[in-house]
Protein backbone atom coordinates (compact mmCIF):
# COMPACT_ATOMS: atom_id res chain seq x y z
CA UNK A 1 0.00 0.00 0.00
CA UNK A 2 2.90 2.34 0.65
CA UNK A 3 4.04 1.97 -2.96
CA UNK A 4 0.63 3.04 -4.25
CA UNK A 5 0.68 6.12 -2.04
CA UNK A 6 4.10 7.15 -3.37
CA UNK A 7 2.91 6.77 -6.96
CA UNK A 8 -0.22 8.83 -6.21
CA UNK A 9 1.84 11.57 -4.56
CA UNK A 10 4.16 11.64 -7.56
CA UNK A 11 1.24 11.86 -9.95
CA UNK A 12 -0.38 14.62 -7.88
CA UNK A 13 2.85 16.60 -7.88
CA UNK A 14 3.20 16.24 -11.66
CA UNK A 15 -0.40 17.34 -12.20
CA UNK A 16 0.08 20.33 -9.88
CA UNK A 17 3.25 21.33 -11.75
CA UNK A 18 1.46 20.99 -15.09
CA UNK A 19 -1.44 23.15 -13.83
CA UNK A 20 1.01 25.76 -12.56
CA UNK A 21 2.74 25.90 -15.97
CA UNK A 22 -0.61 26.24 -17.74
CA UNK A 23 -1.65 29.09 -15.42
CA UNK A 24 1.69 30.86 -15.91
CA UNK A 25 1.42 30.56 -19.71
CA UNK A 26 -2.13 31.97 -19.68
CA UNK A 27 -1.09 34.77 -17.29
CA UNK A 28 1.69 35.73 -19.69
CA UNK A 29 -0.80 35.97 -22.57
CA UNK A 30 -3.25 37.97 -20.43
CA UNK A 31 -0.49 40.38 -19.41
CA UNK A 32 0.56 40.82 -23.05
CA UNK A 33 -3.06 41.56 -24.03
CA UNK A 34 -3.33 44.07 -21.20
CA UNK A 35 -0.15 45.88 -22.26
CA UNK A 36 -1.26 45.99 -25.89
CA UNK A 37 -4.68 47.45 -25.02
CA UNK A 38 -3.75 49.95 -22.30
CA UNK A 39 -4.99 47.72 -19.49
CA UNK A 40 -7.58 45.01 -19.30
CA UNK A 41 -10.39 43.52 -17.28
CA UNK A 42 -11.72 39.99 -17.47
CA UNK A 43 -14.38 37.48 -16.61
CA UNK A 44 -14.02 33.73 -16.11
CA UNK A 45 -16.86 31.43 -17.19
CA UNK A 46 -17.11 27.67 -16.74
CA UNK A 47 -17.68 25.98 -20.12
CA UNK A 48 -18.07 22.36 -19.05
CA UNK A 49 -15.59 19.58 -19.68
CA UNK A 50 -13.46 21.85 -21.86
CA UNK A 51 -12.61 24.02 -18.86
CA UNK A 52 -13.14 27.75 -18.52
CA UNK A 53 -13.22 30.73 -20.84
CA UNK A 54 -11.37 33.90 -19.88
CA UNK A 55 -12.95 36.88 -21.65
CA UNK A 56 -10.66 39.92 -21.81
CA UNK A 57 -11.68 43.49 -22.56
CA UNK A 58 -9.00 46.12 -23.05
CA UNK A 59 -9.27 49.76 -22.02
CA UNK A 60 -9.36 50.63 -25.73
CA UNK A 61 -12.41 48.40 -26.29
CA UNK A 62 -10.45 45.57 -27.91
CA UNK A 63 -11.44 42.14 -26.74
CA UNK A 64 -10.40 38.54 -26.89
CA UNK A 65 -10.66 35.30 -25.04
CA UNK A 66 -8.60 32.35 -23.89
CA UNK A 67 -9.64 28.85 -22.84
CA UNK A 68 -8.09 27.26 -19.77
CA UNK A 69 -8.24 23.50 -19.13
CA UNK A 70 -10.03 24.08 -15.80
CA UNK A 71 -11.78 26.81 -13.86
CA UNK A 72 -9.10 26.65 -11.14
CA UNK A 73 -6.32 27.21 -13.68
CA UNK A 74 -8.24 30.13 -15.22
CA UNK A 75 -8.70 31.74 -11.80
CA UNK A 76 -5.01 31.29 -11.00
CA UNK A 77 -4.03 32.82 -14.36
CA UNK A 78 -6.11 35.97 -13.91
CA UNK A 79 -4.84 36.28 -10.35
CA UNK A 80 -1.22 36.06 -11.55
CA UNK A 81 -1.85 38.63 -14.29
CA UNK A 82 -3.27 41.14 -11.84
CA UNK A 83 -6.26 42.22 -13.95
CA UNK A 84 -9.63 43.16 -12.50
CA UNK A 85 -12.02 40.20 -12.69
CA UNK A 86 -15.80 40.58 -12.92
CA UNK A 87 -18.36 38.04 -11.75
CA UNK A 88 -20.50 38.46 -14.88
CA UNK A 89 -20.14 39.81 -18.40
CA UNK A 90 -22.74 42.56 -18.18
CA UNK A 91 -23.34 46.22 -17.42
CA UNK A 92 -20.48 48.68 -17.70
CA UNK A 93 -17.98 45.90 -18.30
CA UNK A 94 -19.79 44.56 -21.37
CA UNK A 95 -20.38 48.10 -22.64
CA UNK A 96 -16.60 48.59 -22.96
CA UNK A 97 -16.41 46.12 -25.87
CA UNK A 98 -16.00 47.78 -29.27
CA UNK A 99 -17.14 45.78 -32.30
CA UNK A 100 -16.53 46.50 -35.93
CA UNK A 101 -17.62 45.30 -39.35
CA UNK A 102 -15.73 42.02 -39.01
CA UNK A 103 -17.64 41.00 -35.88
CA UNK A 104 -20.99 42.01 -37.38
CA UNK A 105 -20.46 39.95 -40.53
CA UNK A 106 -19.18 36.94 -38.57
CA UNK A 107 -21.86 36.99 -35.87
CA UNK A 108 -24.86 38.09 -37.89
CA UNK A 109 -23.69 38.04 -41.49
CA UNK A 110 -26.29 35.63 -42.81
CA UNK A 111 -29.19 37.50 -41.23
CA UNK A 112 -27.89 40.91 -42.35
CA UNK A 113 -26.93 39.89 -45.88
CA UNK A 114 -23.22 39.66 -45.16
CA UNK A 115 -20.91 36.90 -46.36
CA UNK A 116 -21.80 33.40 -45.30
CA UNK A 117 -19.69 31.71 -42.68
CA UNK A 118 -19.61 28.42 -44.57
Amino acid sequence: MAETKQVDEGTDAKQAAKAERAAAKLAKRITAFSKEHGGAEGQVAYIGERGARIVLVGEDGGWGDLVAPSFAIAEKAVEKSGITVHEAFDGEFAAKVKTGPYEWTRMAGIQLGGPSNG
